[in-house]
Protein backbone atom coordinates (compact mmCIF):
# COMPACT_ATOMS: atom_id res chain seq x y z
CA UNK A 1 0.00 0.00 0.00
CA UNK A 2 1.25 3.27 -1.13
CA UNK A 3 1.72 5.84 1.90
CA UNK A 4 -1.25 8.40 2.44
CA UNK A 5 -0.97 11.69 0.53
CA UNK A 6 -0.62 14.99 2.28
CA UNK A 7 -3.95 16.86 3.10
CA UNK A 8 -5.42 18.01 0.19
CA UNK A 9 -3.68 21.13 -0.51
CA UNK A 10 -4.39 25.07 0.36
CA UNK A 11 -3.63 27.53 -2.32
CA UNK A 12 -6.22 30.58 -0.80
CA UNK A 13 -7.10 29.21 3.07
CA UNK A 14 -5.04 30.54 5.69
CA UNK A 15 -4.55 28.20 8.71
CA UNK A 16 -7.08 30.08 10.87
CA UNK A 17 -10.01 29.91 8.56
CA UNK A 18 -9.20 26.27 7.99
CA UNK A 19 -8.90 25.80 11.32
CA UNK A 20 -12.53 27.30 11.54
CA UNK A 21 -14.04 25.51 9.26
CA UNK A 22 -12.40 22.18 10.26
CA UNK A 23 -14.27 23.63 13.93
CA UNK A 24 -17.44 24.54 12.71
CA UNK A 25 -17.84 22.01 9.89
CA UNK A 26 -20.52 19.67 11.93
CA UNK A 27 -22.37 22.69 13.31
CA UNK A 28 -22.80 24.27 9.81
CA UNK A 29 -24.16 21.14 8.07
CA UNK A 30 -26.52 20.29 10.94
CA UNK A 31 -27.79 23.91 11.73
CA UNK A 32 -25.98 24.31 15.13
CA UNK A 33 -23.17 26.70 14.13
CA UNK A 34 -25.03 30.01 13.57
CA UNK A 35 -25.52 30.68 9.67
CA UNK A 36 -24.43 34.57 9.86
CA UNK A 37 -20.59 33.33 10.92
CA UNK A 38 -19.76 32.01 7.67
CA UNK A 39 -19.39 34.96 4.89
CA UNK A 40 -17.81 36.94 7.66
CA UNK A 41 -15.35 34.40 8.05
CA UNK A 42 -14.86 34.10 4.19
CA UNK A 43 -14.43 37.24 3.67
CA UNK A 44 -12.07 37.53 6.63
CA UNK A 45 -9.95 34.91 5.03
CA UNK A 46 -9.54 36.84 1.60
CA UNK A 47 -12.01 33.90 -0.14
CA UNK A 48 -14.31 36.53 -1.37
CA UNK A 49 -11.66 38.21 -3.32
CA UNK A 50 -10.09 35.47 -5.02
CA UNK A 51 -10.09 35.36 -9.09
CA UNK A 52 -11.36 38.90 -8.79
CA UNK A 53 -8.94 41.65 -10.46
CA UNK A 54 -6.73 43.62 -8.23
CA UNK A 55 -7.91 46.92 -9.59
CA UNK A 56 -11.46 46.27 -8.22
CA UNK A 57 -10.52 45.38 -4.78
CA UNK A 58 -9.94 41.34 -5.35
CA UNK A 59 -6.59 39.23 -5.35
CA UNK A 60 -5.97 38.76 -8.76
CA UNK A 61 -6.17 35.50 -10.62
CA UNK A 62 -8.80 34.09 -12.48
CA UNK A 63 -11.42 32.06 -12.53
CA UNK A 64 -9.80 28.43 -11.74
CA UNK A 65 -8.39 30.87 -8.56
CA UNK A 66 -12.25 31.00 -7.41
CA UNK A 67 -12.45 27.38 -8.13
CA UNK A 68 -9.83 25.95 -6.40
CA UNK A 69 -11.12 28.47 -3.49
CA UNK A 70 -14.46 26.75 -3.41
CA UNK A 71 -12.87 23.41 -3.34
CA UNK A 72 -10.84 24.04 -0.99
CA UNK A 73 -13.80 25.51 1.39
CA UNK A 74 -15.68 22.65 0.26
CA UNK A 75 -12.86 19.87 1.45
CA UNK A 76 -13.82 20.91 5.12
CA UNK A 77 -17.20 22.09 4.68
CA UNK A 78 -19.69 21.67 2.09
CA UNK A 79 -22.20 24.11 3.71
CA UNK A 80 -19.28 26.80 3.05
CA UNK A 81 -17.95 26.11 -0.03
CA UNK A 82 -22.05 26.50 -1.08
CA UNK A 83 -22.33 29.68 0.56
CA UNK A 84 -18.64 30.96 -1.18
CA UNK A 85 -19.96 29.42 -4.83
CA UNK A 86 -23.28 31.03 -4.41
CA UNK A 87 -21.40 34.67 -3.50
CA UNK A 88 -18.94 34.17 -5.52
CA UNK A 89 -20.75 33.40 -8.64
CA UNK A 90 -23.43 36.71 -7.80
CA UNK A 91 -20.50 38.57 -7.88
CA UNK A 92 -19.38 37.31 -11.47
CA UNK A 93 -22.76 38.07 -12.58
CA UNK A 94 -21.60 41.99 -11.58
CA UNK A 95 -18.39 41.38 -13.38
CA UNK A 96 -19.86 40.21 -16.42
CA UNK A 97 -22.79 42.51 -16.44
CA UNK A 98 -22.81 46.25 -18.67
CA UNK A 99 -24.08 47.73 -15.76
CA UNK A 100 -21.40 49.93 -14.33
CA UNK A 101 -23.25 51.47 -11.49
CA UNK A 102 -24.35 48.22 -9.91
CA UNK A 103 -21.30 47.08 -10.02
CA UNK A 104 -19.64 49.91 -8.85
CA UNK A 105 -22.14 50.24 -5.68
CA UNK A 106 -22.43 46.65 -4.57
CA UNK A 107 -18.49 45.28 -5.48
CA UNK A 108 -17.24 46.71 -2.48
CA UNK A 109 -20.01 45.35 0.00
CA UNK A 110 -19.45 41.79 -2.10
CA UNK A 111 -15.74 41.13 -1.82
CA UNK A 112 -15.86 42.50 1.92
CA UNK A 113 -18.42 40.20 2.50
CA UNK A 114 -20.49 42.99 4.34
CA UNK A 115 -23.94 41.77 2.17
CA UNK A 116 -24.64 38.70 0.57
CA UNK A 117 -24.96 37.44 -3.23
CA UNK A 118 -27.28 34.68 -4.22
CA UNK A 119 -28.06 33.00 -7.48
CA UNK A 120 -31.64 32.65 -8.16
CA UNK A 121 -31.48 31.05 -11.03
CA UNK A 122 -32.93 27.58 -11.45
CA UNK A 123 -35.59 28.66 -12.92
CA UNK A 124 -34.39 30.02 -15.66
CA UNK A 125 -32.55 26.99 -16.49
CA UNK A 126 -35.83 25.25 -16.90
CA UNK A 127 -37.43 27.83 -18.83
CA UNK A 128 -34.46 28.21 -21.39
CA UNK A 129 -34.87 24.18 -21.60
CA UNK A 130 -38.53 24.84 -22.26
CA UNK A 131 -39.61 22.65 -19.15
CA UNK A 132 -41.29 25.74 -17.56
CA UNK A 133 -42.31 29.44 -17.43
CA UNK A 134 -40.39 31.70 -15.48
CA UNK A 135 -41.62 32.40 -12.08
CA UNK A 136 -41.39 36.31 -11.69
CA UNK A 137 -42.90 38.11 -14.27
CA UNK A 138 -42.49 42.17 -14.81
CA UNK A 139 -44.34 45.15 -16.02
CA UNK A 140 -43.88 48.26 -16.91
CA UNK A 141 -44.94 51.46 -14.61
CA UNK A 142 -43.27 54.55 -16.17
CA UNK A 143 -39.83 53.96 -16.22
CA UNK A 144 -39.91 51.27 -13.60
CA UNK A 145 -40.58 47.66 -13.47
CA UNK A 146 -42.86 46.28 -11.16
CA UNK A 147 -42.19 42.54 -10.63
CA UNK A 148 -43.99 39.70 -9.03
CA UNK A 149 -43.64 36.21 -8.31
CA UNK A 150 -41.30 33.74 -6.22
CA UNK A 151 -38.00 31.88 -5.89
CA UNK A 152 -38.55 28.82 -3.97
CA UNK A 153 -34.93 28.07 -3.28
CA UNK A 154 -32.01 30.45 -2.99
CA UNK A 155 -28.69 29.99 -0.93
CA UNK A 156 -26.81 32.60 0.75
CA UNK A 157 -29.96 34.56 1.84
CA UNK A 158 -28.16 36.37 4.50
CA UNK A 159 -31.21 38.17 6.95
CA UNK A 160 -28.41 40.74 7.29
CA UNK A 161 -28.88 42.01 3.88
CA UNK A 162 -28.60 40.26 0.64
CA UNK A 163 -28.86 41.09 -3.45
CA UNK A 164 -30.13 38.10 -5.30
CA UNK A 165 -30.05 37.25 -9.30
CA UNK A 166 -33.11 36.26 -10.61
CA UNK A 167 -34.71 35.85 -14.14
CA UNK A 168 -37.63 37.46 -15.12
CA UNK A 169 -40.01 37.68 -17.96
CA UNK A 170 -41.77 40.99 -19.28
CA UNK A 171 -44.43 41.70 -20.19
CA UNK A 172 -43.51 42.74 -23.55
CA UNK A 173 -42.06 39.10 -24.36
CA UNK A 174 -38.54 39.71 -23.42
CA UNK A 175 -36.35 37.68 -20.65
CA UNK A 176 -33.99 39.86 -18.22
CA UNK A 177 -32.12 39.05 -15.28
CA UNK A 178 -32.54 41.56 -12.26
CA UNK A 179 -30.51 41.84 -8.96
CA UNK A 180 -33.30 42.05 -6.20
CA UNK A 181 -32.30 43.96 -2.49
CA UNK A 182 -33.33 42.27 0.58
CA UNK A 183 -34.36 45.81 1.61
CA UNK A 184 -36.45 46.21 -1.66
CA UNK A 185 -40.67 46.59 -0.60
CA UNK A 186 -42.34 43.45 -1.26
CA UNK A 187 -39.60 41.00 -1.08
CA UNK A 188 -39.85 38.41 1.57
CA UNK A 189 -37.61 35.71 2.81
CA UNK A 190 -38.94 32.61 4.66
CA UNK A 191 -37.50 30.74 7.06
CA UNK A 192 -34.47 28.72 6.37
CA UNK A 193 -35.53 25.45 4.30
CA UNK A 194 -35.30 22.49 6.61
CA UNK A 195 -32.65 20.37 4.62
CA UNK A 196 -31.28 17.22 4.94
CA UNK A 197 -27.73 18.56 5.33
CA UNK A 198 -25.94 21.87 4.71
CA UNK A 199 -28.57 23.49 7.21
CA UNK A 200 -26.21 26.78 8.18
CA UNK A 201 -26.24 27.60 4.60
CA UNK A 202 -29.26 30.06 4.66
CA UNK A 203 -31.17 28.56 2.19
CA UNK A 204 -34.71 29.84 1.81
CA UNK A 205 -37.86 31.23 -0.35
CA UNK A 206 -38.58 34.50 -1.97
CA UNK A 207 -41.86 35.72 -2.43
CA UNK A 208 -41.80 39.20 -4.88
CA UNK A 209 -45.45 41.11 -4.32
CA UNK A 210 -45.33 44.60 -6.19
CA UNK A 211 -41.68 44.85 -5.81
CA UNK A 212 -40.26 48.00 -7.46
CA UNK A 213 -36.78 48.00 -9.09
CA UNK A 214 -35.19 50.75 -11.81
CA UNK A 215 -32.77 50.51 -14.77
CA UNK A 216 -30.17 50.53 -11.76
CA UNK A 217 -31.38 47.01 -10.60
CA UNK A 218 -30.56 45.41 -13.94
CA UNK A 219 -28.08 43.04 -14.70
CA UNK A 220 -29.25 42.43 -18.09
CA UNK A 221 -31.79 43.06 -20.59
CA UNK A 222 -30.71 40.09 -22.91
CA UNK A 223 -31.21 37.13 -20.69
CA UNK A 224 -30.62 34.26 -23.05
CA UNK A 225 -27.50 36.07 -24.84
CA UNK A 226 -26.18 36.61 -21.28
CA UNK A 227 -26.86 33.28 -19.61
CA UNK A 228 -24.83 31.71 -22.24
CA UNK A 229 -22.43 33.78 -21.21
CA UNK A 230 -22.02 33.41 -17.42
CA UNK A 231 -22.80 29.74 -18.17
CA UNK A 232 -18.94 28.84 -17.41
CA UNK A 233 -18.72 30.53 -14.64
CA UNK A 234 -21.37 29.42 -12.88
CA UNK A 235 -20.61 25.62 -13.58
CA UNK A 236 -17.18 25.75 -13.22
CA UNK A 237 -17.16 27.20 -10.21
CA UNK A 238 -20.09 24.79 -9.01
CA UNK A 239 -17.50 22.18 -9.90
CA UNK A 240 -15.39 23.38 -7.02
CA UNK A 241 -17.81 21.86 -4.87
CA UNK A 242 -17.41 18.21 -5.85
CA UNK A 243 -13.56 18.80 -6.20
CA UNK A 244 -13.25 19.49 -2.84
CA UNK A 245 -15.17 17.15 -1.26
CA UNK A 246 -13.79 14.51 -3.73
CA UNK A 247 -10.29 15.10 -2.86
CA UNK A 248 -11.04 14.71 1.48
CA UNK A 249 -13.33 11.55 1.08
CA UNK A 250 -10.18 9.62 -1.06
CA UNK A 251 -7.56 11.71 1.42
CA UNK A 252 -9.60 10.10 4.32
CA UNK A 253 -9.76 6.95 2.46
CA UNK A 254 -6.13 6.33 1.89
CA UNK A 255 -5.15 7.06 5.31
CA UNK A 256 -7.80 5.01 6.92
CA UNK A 257 -6.80 2.23 4.63
CA UNK A 258 -4.62 0.34 7.02
CA UNK A 259 -4.24 -3.43 7.45
CA UNK A 260 -6.35 -5.54 5.98
CA UNK A 261 -7.44 -3.58 3.71
CA UNK A 262 -4.59 -2.67 1.03
CA UNK A 263 -6.93 -3.76 -1.44
CA UNK A 264 -8.65 -0.80 -1.61
CA UNK A 265 -5.07 1.17 -2.95
CA UNK A 266 -5.53 0.76 -6.43
CA UNK A 267 -9.19 2.26 -6.53
CA UNK A 268 -8.01 4.85 -4.35
CA UNK A 269 -5.08 5.75 -6.57
CA UNK A 270 -7.53 5.13 -10.06
CA UNK A 271 -9.90 7.70 -8.39
CA UNK A 272 -7.56 9.92 -7.87
CA UNK A 273 -5.73 9.69 -10.90
CA UNK A 274 -9.33 10.66 -12.65
CA UNK A 275 -9.95 13.40 -10.28
CA UNK A 276 -7.03 14.95 -11.73
CA UNK A 277 -7.67 14.24 -15.13
CA UNK A 278 -11.42 16.03 -14.82
CA UNK A 279 -9.42 18.93 -12.96
CA UNK A 280 -6.91 19.71 -15.50
CA UNK A 281 -9.82 19.47 -18.20
CA UNK A 282 -12.30 21.99 -16.36
CA UNK A 283 -8.91 24.49 -15.86
CA UNK A 284 -8.15 24.31 -19.98
CA UNK A 285 -11.58 25.05 -20.62
CA UNK A 286 -11.87 27.95 -18.77
CA UNK A 287 -8.62 29.16 -19.72
CA UNK A 288 -9.88 29.04 -23.40
CA UNK A 289 -12.70 29.49 -23.06
CA UNK A 290 -13.84 26.45 -24.70
CA UNK A 291 -16.56 26.11 -22.59
CA UNK A 292 -18.49 29.35 -24.11
CA UNK A 293 -18.53 27.02 -27.86
CA UNK A 294 -18.70 23.49 -26.17
CA UNK A 295 -21.14 23.45 -23.41
CA UNK A 296 -21.24 19.62 -23.79
CA UNK A 297 -18.27 19.01 -22.24
CA UNK A 298 -18.53 21.18 -19.72
CA UNK A 299 -21.80 19.40 -18.14
CA UNK A 300 -19.86 15.97 -18.95
CA UNK A 301 -17.31 17.28 -16.63
CA UNK A 302 -19.95 18.52 -14.18
CA UNK A 303 -21.60 14.92 -14.10
CA UNK A 304 -18.11 13.23 -13.90
CA UNK A 305 -17.56 15.09 -11.05
CA UNK A 306 -20.50 13.97 -9.64
CA UNK A 307 -19.53 10.37 -9.93
CA UNK A 308 -16.36 10.99 -8.66
CA UNK A 309 -17.61 12.13 -5.45
CA UNK A 310 -19.88 9.60 -4.83
CA UNK A 311 -17.67 7.14 -5.67
CA UNK A 312 -14.60 8.82 -3.19
CA UNK A 313 -17.18 8.60 -0.06
CA UNK A 314 -18.18 4.91 -0.90
CA UNK A 315 -14.49 4.39 -0.88
CA UNK A 316 -13.89 6.07 2.52
CA UNK A 317 -16.87 3.87 3.75
CA UNK A 318 -15.03 0.91 2.85
CA UNK A 319 -11.78 1.83 4.25
CA UNK A 320 -13.29 3.12 7.43
CA UNK A 321 -15.36 -0.16 7.98
CA UNK A 322 -17.70 -0.44 10.70
CA UNK A 323 -15.56 2.79 12.29
CA UNK A 324 -17.25 4.47 10.03
CA UNK A 325 -20.91 4.00 11.40
CA UNK A 326 -19.93 4.59 15.00
CA UNK A 327 -21.60 8.17 16.21
CA UNK A 328 -18.63 9.84 17.34
CA UNK A 329 -15.68 8.10 15.07
CA UNK A 330 -17.99 8.38 12.14
CA UNK A 331 -19.03 11.39 12.58
CA UNK A 332 -16.82 13.59 9.93
CA UNK A 333 -17.85 10.74 7.61
CA UNK A 334 -21.35 10.87 7.81
CA UNK A 335 -21.33 14.64 7.29
CA UNK A 336 -19.13 13.44 4.28
CA UNK A 337 -22.14 10.86 3.06
CA UNK A 338 -24.91 13.71 3.39
CA UNK A 339 -22.93 16.34 1.76
CA UNK A 340 -22.66 14.07 -1.15
CA UNK A 341 -26.01 13.07 -1.48
CA UNK A 342 -26.64 16.92 -2.41
CA UNK A 343 -24.11 17.23 -5.44
CA UNK A 344 -26.39 15.22 -7.85
CA UNK A 345 -29.25 17.61 -7.67
CA UNK A 346 -27.75 20.92 -6.88
CA UNK A 347 -29.01 22.94 -10.16
CA UNK A 348 -28.37 21.79 -12.61
CA UNK A 349 -29.33 18.37 -11.39
CA UNK A 350 -27.30 15.46 -13.47
CA UNK A 351 -31.05 14.44 -14.55
CA UNK A 352 -31.30 18.23 -16.51
CA UNK A 353 -27.90 17.28 -17.28
CA UNK A 354 -28.13 14.18 -19.13
CA UNK A 355 -31.61 15.14 -20.02
CA UNK A 356 -29.78 18.09 -21.83
CA UNK A 357 -26.98 15.76 -22.96
CA UNK A 358 -29.37 13.22 -24.76
CA UNK A 359 -31.66 15.93 -26.56
CA UNK A 360 -28.74 17.19 -28.11
CA UNK A 361 -28.21 13.68 -30.28
CA UNK A 362 -31.25 14.56 -32.17
CA UNK A 363 -31.91 18.30 -31.47
CA UNK A 364 -28.47 20.58 -31.68
CA UNK A 365 -30.28 23.84 -30.06
CA UNK A 366 -31.59 21.51 -27.38
CA UNK A 367 -28.01 21.89 -25.49
CA UNK A 368 -28.02 25.25 -25.89
CA UNK A 369 -30.90 25.57 -24.02
CA UNK A 370 -29.99 24.20 -21.12
CA UNK A 371 -28.34 26.79 -18.07
CA UNK A 372 -25.92 26.10 -16.49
Amino acid sequence: MSASPAHPGRQHLDPATAEWLEEAAHGLDTGTEPPAAILPALAQGGLTRVGIPQSIGGTGGDLTDAVTAIAEVSSLSLAAGFVLWGHRTYTEYLLQSDNVGLRERLLPELVAGRIAGATGLSNAMKFLAGLEELQITARAEEADLVLDGKLPWVTNLRPEGFHVAAAVSHENGSALIVSLPSNAPGVARSPDLDLFALRASNTAAITISNTRLTADDVISNEAHAWLKQVRPAFLGMQCGMSIGLARRALHEASAAAGAGRHVLAHPIAELTASLAVEERALFEGLKNHRFLADPASLFRIRIVLAEITEAAVGLELQASGGRAYLAGPGKSFARRWREAAFIPVVTPSLVQLKTALAAAKTSAPAIESALA
